[in-house]
């Protein structure tokens, strides 16, 4: 089975896939896309649910004034609302230009070959593997117009990897040593020009292999969450859902002691003196937020040039559970779990300004969206409307792009203007067996 590394691959990442990744599950490899509610594996790590459209109705008003829906209803957000219905079909051509595809026969019984992403020249990070007795990958930069690779040296490491820098001058790939017992953090540097790897670890870093994912700030540093806290079910555990499944959305979330460290410098150790839930940046403020994996009341913005601080309550909704966390521009992003009732789950992508303003929240059943290349891309499992959707922060636009979802987690980080997506191939062996194979598609988007 594939070794898929996103992240947020929906995130992270986040980016994607997206941001605040659990790597032990990441980590986990292998698995197809699964159904999420509270482990984060948003930024870009989609999840494979099956349901039916989310309908609101209201029947009545709370004690702050705001509709009170039923218990067995989908609530409204608050503010503007998307759906999936009001998505126009996007046009090849006209909306993006596909740019490069591949194919995956089949990953349920073997590995393959991947797209993990997309250089800042546009060149597409390409992975085989990993495969063999020493679960070892090797890498290659594909150019799209061409289809040339130019094979990277074998990098001598057994550990999964994740791109968290794919620059004009190096790529950087994070992971954690060792297969059975995740180590400490490492990356591994590859020097375009010289043509050579590096290897480099941070023995001032306190452990941090249950954190989320590290993002890449404005700044050149790596910032990693160190987990601090961790929420747990309530005694008895969590209540059933509809589904029959445990719901646990209105969990209390966790949180993470940020560092940062220098990719040139591995005694450049720094304890930011924050704690978080998940971090995003943009050129010029980094954001977080209260809590991750559970419902957050709080969302934090510096800016990174005065050092000015403002924070608010984002308005997500009592039962919403943060998953997954981005920003673009001046819009924040928040994937978020916020419930199963009788008429299907309640899933939101928020969209919010970095002051707390709501622009809108995509609502549906079974959908997932992370910050990638400067959109927001969705995935939808909802029935009769599956498939991947772009959002466009900047102008409000809304596009299907695909009609149907692959059963793995692919892809990972691309620059702005470009879009990396996949599709199924072959055909199941039953109804609640995965489509065995998956094309990858890389396109630049016309915004």
């Amino acid at each position: 089975m594939v070794n898929e590394m996103r992240a947020l691959l929906h995130e992270a990442v986040a980016s994607p896939p997206a941001d605040d990744v659990d790597l032990a599950a990441v980590l986990d490899g292998g698995r197809r896309r699964v159904r999420r509610r509270r482990a984060g594996l948003a930024g870009g790590v989609a999840i494979a649910v099956v349901g039916v459209m989310a309908v609101s109705s209201l029947v009545g008003r709370g004690a702050d004034g705001r509709d009170e829906p039923a218990a067995s209803v989908v609530p409204r957000p608050e503010g503007p609302v998307t759906r999936l219905t009001d998505a126009r079909a996007a046009v090849a051509g006209t909306d993006y230009d596909v740019l490069s595809s591949y194919t995956n026969d089949d990953l349920e019984a073997a590995n393959g070959q991947y797209y993990d992403g997309v250089t800042d020249d546009g060149l597409i990070l390409f992975r085989d593997g990993p495969h063999g007795a020493e679960n070892r990958s090797r890498y290659a930069l594909l150019d799209p117009a061409t289809g040339a690779k130019q094979w990277l040296p074998v990098l001598d490491d057994q550990s999964q990897a994740w791109p968290v820098e794919l620059g004009t001058d190096r790529l950087v790939l994070a992971s954690l040593e060792g297969l059975e017992r995740p180590g400490p953090l490492v990356v591994h540097v590859f020097d375009r020009a010289t043509r050579s790897w590096s290897t480099m670890s941070w023995p001032g870093l306190p452990d941090g292999s249950e954190g989320p994912i590290p993002k890449l700030g404005p700044d050149g540093r790596l910032y990693v969450g160190i987990p601090a806290t961790q929420g747990t079910a309530p005694p008895g555990g969590w209540p059933t859902g509809p589904d029959g499944e445990a719901d646990d959305a209105a969990a209390p979330g966790d949180t993470h002691d940020l560092w940062s460290v220098s990719l040139d410098d591995p005694a450049d150790v720094r304890d930011e003196h924050l704690r978080v839930g998940a971090v995003a940046f943009t050129d010029d403020a980094m954001i977080w937020s209260a809590v991750s994996g559970g419902v957050n009341d709080r969302i934090h913005v510096r800016d990174l040039a005065t050092g000015a601080e403002h924070d608010f309550d984002p308005g997500s909704g009592r039962k919403c559970n943060l998953l997954g966390f981005g920003a673009v521009g001046d819009r924040i992003v928040l994937s978020q779990y916020c419930g199963t009732y009788d008429n299907g789950r309640d899933d939101r992508i928020q969209v919010l300004t970095t002051d707390g303003e709501p622009v809108t929240t995509i609502q549906g059943d079974g959908i997932d969206g992370w910050v990638t290349g400067g959109l927001v891309e969705i995935t939808s499992y909802e029935r009769g409307r599956a498939g991947t959707y772009v959002y466009e922060p900047a102008s409000g636009a809304f596009a299907r792009v695909s009609k149907a979802n692959s059963s793995f987690s692919l892809g990972g980080p691309v620059p702005d203007g470009y879009l990396l997506w996949d599709t199924p191939v072959g055909t199941s062996s039953g109804p609640q067996e995965p489509i065995p194979g998956a094309t990858q598609w890389l396109a630049r988007w016309h915004s």
